[in-house]
């Protein structure tokens, strides 16, 4: 039972600290919002790679495009209307002058049209 609890006990102080440096990098320093941007399209670009079974130089010419914005076939155009959407979207909350949780009820809304 003892043994038990110290694994708990381990377990739980291990993943404290996993959560704790789980958004800083090897510095100390938090990472930026557009960090966390870049960590997060890395993750979907290798997701996708790895949905689509590709490796070597395949897989590195796919990760270059795909870093890189240039996607192709259907993706490319849902990104493209997706960002419109979101230009415009943030300029006509701009132009209300929109702050806060005013703002991110506006932009849920002005996105799901």
């Amino acid at each position: 039972m003892k043994k038990i609890l110290v694994f708990v006990f381990a377990f739980l102080f291990v993943a404290a600290v996993a959560f704790a440096v789980q958004d800083t990098d090897k510095a100390g320093k938090v990472a930026s919002p557009a960090q966390k941007a870049q960590q997060e399209k890395m993750k979907s670009c290798n997701a996708e790679a790895k949905a689509k079974g590709l490796k070597g130089d395949e897989r590195k010419a796919f990760m270059s495009e795909c870093l890189s914005g240039k996607v192709t076939g259907v993706d490319q155009s849902a990104k493209t209307s997706q960002q419109e959407k979101m230009k415009s979207c943030n300029a006509e909350a701009k132009v209300k002058a929109l702050k806060g949780d005013e703002r991110k009820a506006f932009m849920s809304e002005c996105l799901k049209r």
